[in-house]
């Protein structure tokens, strides 16, 4: 016989206490963890309500300008007064521009003798490149090594001796002269920039000068050998000078400081100054940070580097400017920006840049895009929590078979869905005019269910932008009577501060501390159970060694049977 399985029968009867004390604590994890993700769904909620209290939220404004494709950026703090204020742009701010005097450079060459000046080396605003470029149609090819000279001398031999070309050291400028009469630069496929590097284009004539100086001052060497024209003197034994701009002092050495690092040091300075150099006209220009009606000071003694980059007395200054303009045709007022607050303007939260001068149309609204949101989302929320609540607490039926989930026989939890439709749905005390309930917004439950539904998207839409003030009351915050207090309060109570306290906790506490207590029980029985299998087990021990006993006692008789029936034969 297979006593195991007879043993194993047996025990599986043992276990069906154990198995019931599973199914019970199965279920306990289940309610514990559909309370759980309650509590979550509660937080959102009341995130989701106190949203709708945050300062300002009914007070938020859009801004924009009914000028098509404008320039302009315009915003709008909360509370910004609504309305159309038209704005007429007389005159933008502008920034005082001192221009140091150009050619500040010795140019390409301090004599006519540009033999030593090669392509690579010598420094224009436009550096020049190797390949090929046409006169009076002829190819001239130059490479970066050629000097200035070797390419006088191509040009003279590409076009058969009627081409020279020489350079003015007093001009900084190139010339090209034809002996025949004509001259005609470039071609389609010139691969060499040369001729617009020099500034070198037809005028219809038989000689062709540079439009305007060529060399450029060498803005990475040091001061002392960048090739400026004047030099500085007012330095000390170690090459050691200072100057001042807008009050502001700035160190240089000319042995060590290059034009770049300078500048520099003037625009990271305290002067409030954008300091640039203009490869193309070969000057200095100190820009104004702001903008507005100042000036722009610099001072230093003569011989200084103040003079030798033309920012002296040679220098041009021109003062910055105010921005003038009218709102809603009023008297010209004035502003040092562009950028208009309500410092300028006085109309508290308005700012305006204005990028042109011209009129336009600044309007003010309600961002009832953005208070929507915020409902929307509140809406979102609180339904939610309503369906999560009526699917773990459903009882169906289904052809006669009734089905009950998790959380049917919890009372609390049903009686929450309730509450919570009784804050929404209720009026708010204290409230008078239009707007008391959340159905003077045109929000509504769904027939047949405690879902919310924005019904009257027109009537929300005038409430916001019309009423906006009222709707904020409703709503109120976290310290008044409005629909969130109470809400708040109420999800406080069921699910504490973050979702996981209140009512919600002392039931998964509850839970929990039943599934201990199972535990223990199940672990008494398990222990009992093995036990009986022991017993079990050993009592078909003995019985088996008993079985095997008797089976040896009667092949023992049998044989002495044989034997004694042999015998009486």
């Amino acid at each position: 016989m297979d006593w195991d399985s007879v043993i194993d029968q047996l025990i599986e009867l043992e276990k069906v206490p154990i198995t019931k004390l599973e199914t019970e604590q199965k279920a306990n994890t289940e309610k514990n963890d559909l309370l759980a993700y309650m509590g979550t769904l509660m937080s959102s909620l009341k995130t989701a309500s106190t949203a709708l209290s945050s300062d300002g939220l009914f007070n938020s404004r859009l801004a924009s300008s009914t000028t098509t494709n404008s320039t302009w950026s315009v915003s709008a703090d909360k509370g910004t007064a609504t309305g159309a204020y038209t704005v007429n742009i007389e005159q933008l701010a502008k920034s005082a521009v001192r221009n140091g005097s150009s050619d500040i450079g010795y140019g390409l060459s301090q004599t006519s003798d540009v033999s030593g000046v090669t392509l690579a080396t010598m420094v224009t605003a436009v550096k020049p490149t190797a390949g090929t470029f046409t006169v009076n149609g002829e190819k001239v090819t130059i490479a970066l090594t050629d000097s200035l000279q070797d390419v006088f001398t191509k040009i003279n031999t590409a076009t058969g001796g009627d081409v020279t070309a020489s350079y003015d050291s007093a001009t900084d400028k190139i010339s090209l002269t034809s002996a025949s009469g004509s001259l005609v630069l470039g071609a389609a496929n010139d691969t060499s920039n040369f001729l617009t590097s020099m500034r070198l284009s037809n005028n219809g004539t038989g000689t062709v000068s540079s439009a305007s100086s060529l060399g450029a001052t060498n803005t990475s060497a040091t001061l002392a050998t960048a090739g400026l024209r004047s030099s500085i003197t007012n330095v000390d034994g170690s090459g050691n000078g200072s100057f001042s701009v807008n009050g502001v002092s700035i160190d240089y050495n000319v042995n060590t400081d290059t034009l770049s690092t300078v500048l520099s040091r003037i625009t990271a300075s305290s002067a409030g100054v954008t300091a640039s150099y203009d490869a193309a006209n070969d000057k200095v220009v100190l820009t104004n940070k702001t903008t507005g009606d100042t000036g722009i000071s610099i001072s230093e003694g003569a011989g200084g580097l103040v003079d030798a980059l033309g920012l002296g007395s040679t220098s041009t200054l021109t003062r910055g400017q105010n921005a003038l303009f009218t709102i809603n045709d009023g008297p010209t007022l004035v502003s040092s920006t562009n950028t208009l607050d309500s410092s300028a303007h006085g109309i508290e939260g308005l700012t305006i840049t204005a990028r042109s001068a011209s009129t336009e149309t600044i309007s003010v609204t309600a961002d009832t895009k953005t208070m929507q949101t915020a409902i929307e989302g509140f809406i979102t929320a609180y339904n939610n929590v309503q369906d999560y609540i009526d699917s773990v607490t459903e009882i169906s039926t289904t052809d006669d078979e009734v089905t009950a989930q998790p959380l049917a026989s919890n009372r609390e939890v049903q009686e929450w869905s309730t509450k919570l439709r009784s804050i929404v749905f209720g009026s708010v005390s204290g409230l008078t005019g239009s707007i008391t309930r959340l159905n003077d917004l045109g929000i509504d439950f769904i027939s047949g269910s405690d879902n919310l539904l924005i019904k009257d998207q027109t009537k929300l839409t005038k409430a916001l932008s019309e009423n906006a003030s009222s709707v904020a009351t409703l709503f109120g915050s976290a310290s008044t009577d409005g629909v969130v207090s109470k809400l708040n309060k109420l999800i406080t109570t069921i699910a504490g501060e973050g979702g996981d306290g209140g009512i919600l906790k002392t039931q998964r506490d509850a839970l929990t501390k039943a599934n201990t207590s199972l535990d223990a029980q199940i672990e008494v029985l398990e222990r009992r159970v093995e036990q009986q299998r022991e017993l079990l087990e050993a009592a078909f021990q003995r019985m088996n060694e008993y079985q095997t006993k008797m089976s040896s006692t009667s092949k023992l008789l049998d044989q002495l049977y044989n034997s004694s029936s042999k015998d009486d034969s």
